[in-house]
């Protein structure tokens, strides 16, 4: 009876625990000049496990990227496709469904890295939010350097990389 119950614990901690996630993203790249230059950098997100779908807008170079639903996304490796395809990552804006999770001192922990949210003061959040990634080689340098600075803790998580956040 009690493996029954310890079971069924560990199930509904795995479904609620499934529930948060990143679920789409705007990427933007610079360095794109033409048709083909976009064409090979889609290809090569495409080859991510996590990627679902990807749309793209070539007047703003622009990819629209939805995630698969059970597998955590990696933005390094997001930036390291763009980078292996000869361009940058100009900005990175990913929406994640804050149902089901723990966020403490503006921090949350997803797929094995920690996130920090280093302007959202006591707001509370839940469903779909909005979030910028703005580390170095997620964003412009200036607006890196505008929100990095205000940066104050700079404990390093114990495992996985730590991602600077704005909304």
């Amino acid at each position: 009876m009690k493996t029954i119950k310890i079971f069924i614990v560990l199930f509904l901690f795995t479904i609620t625990a499934a529930k948060a996630q990143f679920t789409k993203a705007e990427l933007q790249v610079s360095g794109l000049t033409c048709a083909l230059c976009a064409k090979s950098t889609e290809k090569a997100l495409r080859s991510l496990p996590f990627v679902g779908d990807i749309k793209t807008d070539l007047m703003h170079n622009l990819y629209l990227i939805t995630f698969k639903s059970d597998v955590p996304v990696n933005f390094e490796q997001i930036s390291k496709k763009v980078q292996g395809s000869g361009f940058s990552v100009n900005s990175l804006k990913a929406t994640f469904n804050f149902n089901n999770t723990k966020i403490a001192n503006n921090n949350f922990s997803y797929g094995g890295d920690t996130y920090r949210l280093l302007n959202a003061g006591d707001k509370t959040f839940s469903g779909d939010v909005s979030l910028t990634v703005v580390d170095n080689g997620f964003a412009p340098k200036s607006v890196s350097k505008k929100y990095l600075s205000q940066v104050t803790d700079t404990a390093q998580p114990a495992s996985g990389r730590l991602y600077h956040l704005a909304i």
